[in-house]
C-alpha cells in the first residue's frame, strides 16, 4: 500500500472515530453534565482529519507542480 493510499485509510477511520465521539457527546450531554474529558474528546481526531484532510486536498496540485517543473514548465 503506498503512501496516498495509507493516509486515505487513515482518514476514513478517523472520520469514524470522530463520529463516535460526538455521538458520545451528545448522549453524554443528554445524561445531565458531562466530565470534561467527554467534552473535549473529539478534539483529537478532529485534528489529524485536518492534517490529513488537508494532505489530501493539496495533493493533486502538488503532484500538478512536480510535473510541470519536471517538464521544464510547459504545460
Amino acid at each position: 500500500m503506498n503512501w496516498n493510499m495509507w493516509v486515505r485509510q487513515v482518514h476514513r477511520w478517523l472520520s469514524i472515530a470522530f463520529t463516535a465521539t460526538v455521538i458520545a457527546n451528545f448522549v453524554a450531554m443528554g445524561l445531565g453534565e458531562p466530565p470534561t474529558w467527554v467534552v473535549y474528546s473529539p478534539l483529537l481526531p478532529l485534528f489529524l482529519l485536518l492534517f490529513s484532510g488537508l494532505y489530501m486536498f493539496v495533493l493533486p496540485y502538488a503532484t500538478k507542480w512536480r510535473s510541470a517543473r519536471s517538464a521544464g514548465g510547459l504545460e
